[in-house]
């Protein structure tokens, strides 16, 4: 069939309601694009990647050609958020249930493999979709029910508005212990496709899409300025991309910084920052940055043993007297419930679900962090064993 663009609020409402419940209830997610990529292309798989990291998914891009080297930048975002990039057909796992498909006008043109084309016959594995792509030479590659196929100025602008959506799912976001769907390198993705397919705002089509384009531009802004203690003066796109980009360069520095302190225990990779540790990390970086590494560095310590990540640190001084303690468990790891960890120990002030929690006790209560930490890998590695 050839794609037309979503003609009601309420389809296009169930479709996106589909994908977000897809996003939290299904496990195993491959991203495809299309074959050459440009800039809107990759920008949206990173996009949808780093959205569903925050339902403590691991998704994986299937990239077996070049990335366009203005954007990679969003290739080393990957690096340090649990997200994998697959180049060859034999690195695609067999337990994939999830396939989405980004900014691909029809089947012919994803960028796929012999793997990847049974899986998607397959009746246990869901199809999804996500283009701008209408009119001629055009069909549908995802599951009915799983397309959103719309105008819009680019697949990154259909993303970000699911994202829009999700924000008003507060017992979703509470349960995936999800404070904000937009981070700001979720932003940086988004914004890098709308920029690339527009050319700033330049070749816009329609009011609609104008439309759109202020409404998103306008929303990044406002998150960049109340995330950032940055004295800025950002008054266009321009502006706001660039920003974006030094701040991404920034949160790899502190990224490298925690995990040069990571110790290997087992089946355990763990972090434990001081109190010196992190009045460096605030000095040195916003608060903003800090708090994206940190929860994202507990995924990449859980993936490099395949059993359990765990990462724990003060909050800043002056904003809180707490001390976090945040826990993955590997994509690829399934026999242990991390919630027993908060049973084991009898945690009051935690929570989470399977494969991600969290806990926190006050300074004053916990005098050796490093010493309880220990405590827990211990009883974990029992428990493992």
């Amino acid at each position: 069939m050839t794609k037309q663009r979503i003609e009601s609020i309420r389809e296009k409402n169930t479709v996106i309601d589909n994908i977000i419940r897809a996003f939290a209830e299904r496990k195993e997610f491959l991203i495809c694009g299309h074959t050459n990529p440009d800039e809107d292309c990759i920008s949206s798989m990173v996009a949808v990647a780093i959205l569903l990291t925050r339902f403590d998914k691991n998704p994986r891009l299937f990239i077996p050609g070049d990335i366009p080297k203005n954007i990679h930048y969003l290739i080393n975002i990957c690096s340090h958020n649990s997200i994998k990039i697959l180049t060859r057909d034999r690195q695609v796992p067999n337990t994939v249930d999830t396939i989405i498909a980004c900014d691909t006008p029809k089947r012919a043109m994803l960028d796929s493999c012999r793997k990847i084309d049974s899986m998607m016959t397959s009746s246990s594995v869901l199809t999804i979709e996500i283009d701008h792509h209408l009119g001629a030479d055009s069909n549908y590659i995802g599951d009915g029910g799983y397309c959103l196929v719309t105008e819009a100025s680019s697949a990154s602008e259909l993303i970000g508005f699911i994202a829009l959506k999700l924000r008003k799912k507060k017992d979703l976001l509470s349960r995936f212990m999800i404070s904000d769907p937009f981070s700001r390198n979720f932003v940086l993705a988004v914004l890098t496709g709308i920029i690339g397919d527009t050319n700033m705002g330049k070749y816009i089509k329609s009011r609609r899409e104008k439309k759109y384009y202020d409404i998103f531009t306008a929303i990044y802004d406002d998150i960049l300025m109340t995330t950032t203690v940055r004295e800025s003066n950002l008054t266009s796109s321009e502006d706001i991309y660039r920003e974006l980009r030094r701040l991404s360069e920034k949160e790899e520095q502190c990224y490298q910084y925690i995990s040069d302190k990571k110790i290997r225990s087992g089946p355990v990779a763990y972090a434990v920052l001081s109190e010196e540790d992190m009045e460096y990390l605030f000095t040195e970086f916003e608060r903003d940055i800090v708090t994206t590494v940190t929860k994202s560095i507990a995924n990449d310590f859980a993936e490099t043993t395949k059993r359990i990540g765990l990462i724990v640190f003060p909050d800043e001084k002056g904003t809180s007297d707490l001390i976090q303690f945040r826990m993955r468990r590997s994509q690829d790891y399934k026999e242990f419930d991390l919630r027993k960890v908060i049973e084991m120990f009898a945690i009051a002030n935690g929570g989470g679900h399977e494969g991600a929690i969290g806990f926190r006790f006050p300074k004053s209560e916990m005098q050796d962090p490093e010493g309880y930490a220990q405590t827990v890998i211990d009883r974990l590695k029992k428990e493992l064993a």
